[in-house]
C-alpha cells in the first residue's frame, strides 16, 4: 500500500484498506466518542495491523489536553529510599495509562531548576517532586497549572498536595526503642540541619529523651548529607573526638551503611559496642550485616495515593499522612524478625 509524502501510514490510509470512514478510524483508535459496530471496529484493527499505522500521540496529547505522561524530580536517584520510591511511582503510572519521565537532579539545584522547567515545557499531566534543598521551586510550579504532589515535608500552603509520614514521631520511636534496651546515651547522625525532615527527626530523638528524663547531649549529634559518605564522615568525626555513643540513631540507610563502614575500620562492632537504628529503610536493610533495625514508610500505599491526587487535579491541596512501621534487625542487639 503507497505512504504518505511523509513515509508514514495515515488515517486517511487505514480507512481505505477498513472500508470506511476516517471519523470512523478514529473513533476506533480513541475508544469514542460514538460507539462502533464489532465488525466494523475488527475490520479497523485489522487495517491497522496490515498498513503498520502508528497513532501520533503528540497530536492525540495537544487534541485531548492530557498527554499521559507524569513528571517525577528526586535529589538523587543513587538514595536508594528515593529509588524504592521512584520505583513504585513507576509502577503505578503505568497501571493508570502514564509514561513516567525521571528528573534526577545529582543533588543540584540549578539542574533540578531546569529539569522541573522541561517537565513542564513537555506539559505533564502532574508533577512528583522531592527537592534538593529547603527551597522548592513550589511557585514556578503553581504559576504553570500543573498538578504537584510533594513527596517530602514542606510548609502547607494552597495548592500543594504533600504525602508525608509522621518523622517526628517515626524518631521518637526509634529512639524510645533503643532507649527500651537500657542504654542511657543515644547520639543521632542528622540530615542537614536547615532541611525540615531533619529538624522533625532531631526533635523527635530529642522528645525520647526528655520523655525518659535523660540529658540531651548535643555533642552527640552530628549533621551530615543523607548518603553514605555522609554517614562514614560523621561516624570517623566521632570516633576522632572519642564520643562514640553507646546507642546510635542515624537518619537513613546511607548514612547507616557508612556508619557501618567507620566502625568495622576501627574494629567498633555493631551492635556489641554499638547499637544501632536507621530511618527510611529498604529492602537492602535485611541483607547488610548485620541487618537493620529500620523504620519503613507504606511506598505503594503512598505511590497509589500519590497518583489519586494528581488525577484529581489541583480544586483543593490535600495533605495525607501515613504511618510508619519498626522493622526489626540485628543492629539494635534485637533478634532479628524471620524474613519471609
Amino acid at each position: 500500500m503507497p505512504k504518505s509524502l511523509t513515509g508514514k501510514v495515515t488515517r486517511s490510509e487505514v480507512a481505505k484498506a477498513a472500508g470506511t470512514s476516517v471519523a470512523v478510524v478514529s473513533y476506533v483508535i480513541n475508544n469514542g466518542p460514538r460507539p462502533v459496530a464489532e465488525a466494523t471496529r475488527q475490520r479497523v484493527l485489522e487495517a491497522i495491523k496490515a498498513t503498520g499505522y502508528r497513532p501520533n500521540a503528540a497530536a492525540r496529547a495537544l487534541a485531548s489536553g492530557n498527554t499521559k505522561t507524569f513528571g517525577l524530580v528526586v535529589p538523587n536517584i543513587g538514595n536508594p529510599f528515593v529509588a524504592s520510591m521512584a520505583h513504585v511511582l513507576l509502577q503505578e503510572s503505568m497501571n493508570h495509562g502514564h509514561v513516567m519521565l525521571l528528573g534526577d537532579a545529582g543533588d543540584d539545584r540549578k539542574r533540578e531548576l531546569e529539569l522541573i522547567q522541561g517537565l513542564l515545557n513537555r506539559q505533564v499531566d502532574g508533577l512528583f517532586y522531592n527537592s534538593v534543598d529547603r527551597h522548592p521551586y513550589i511557585d514556578l510550579i503553581k504559576a504553570s497549572g500543573t498538578p504537584l504532589v510533594m513527596l517530602e515535608r514542606v510548609e502547607p500552603q494552597p495548592g500543594v498536595n504533600m504525602l508525608r509520614v509522621n518523622e517526628r514521631q517515626a524518631a521518637w520511636q526509634v529512639t524510645a526503642h533503643l532507649l527500651s534496651h537500657g542504654y542511657q546515651q543515644v547520639g543521632i547522625i542528622s540530615g542537614p540541619v536547615d532541611m525540615l525532615n531533619a529538624q522533625d527527626r532531631i526533635q523527635g530523638w530529642r522528645d525520647a529523651m526528655q520523655d525518659r528524663g535523660l540529658p540531651i547531649d548535643e555533642s552527640l549529634m552530628f549533621p551530615a548529607s543523607y548518603t553514605p559518605q555522609g554517614g562514614y564522615a560523621a561516624a570517623q568525626t566521632m570516633i576522632a573526638r572519642g564520643r562514640v555513643p553507646r546507642a546510635l540513631f542515624t537518619s537513613n540507610e546511607g548514612q547507616a551503611i557508612g556508619a557501618l563502614r567507620a566502625f568495622s575500620e576501627h574494629q567498633i562492632r555493631v551492635p556489641q559496642d554499638v547499637a544501632l537504628v536507621c530511618f527510611n529503610g529498604t529492602n537492602h536493610s535485611s541483607f547488610h550485616v548485620p541487618t537493620l533495625t529500620t523504620v519503613r514508610q507504606p511506598l505503594r500505599e503512598m505511590a497509589r495515593s500519590a497518583i489519586h491526587m494528581l488525577k484529581e487535579g489541583q480544586s483543593e491541596a490535600q495533605l495525607k499522612e501515613f504511618p510508619h512501621y519498626l522493622e526489626i534487625g540485628e543492629s539494635c542487639g534485637c533478634e532479628p524478625q524471620s524474613q519471609s
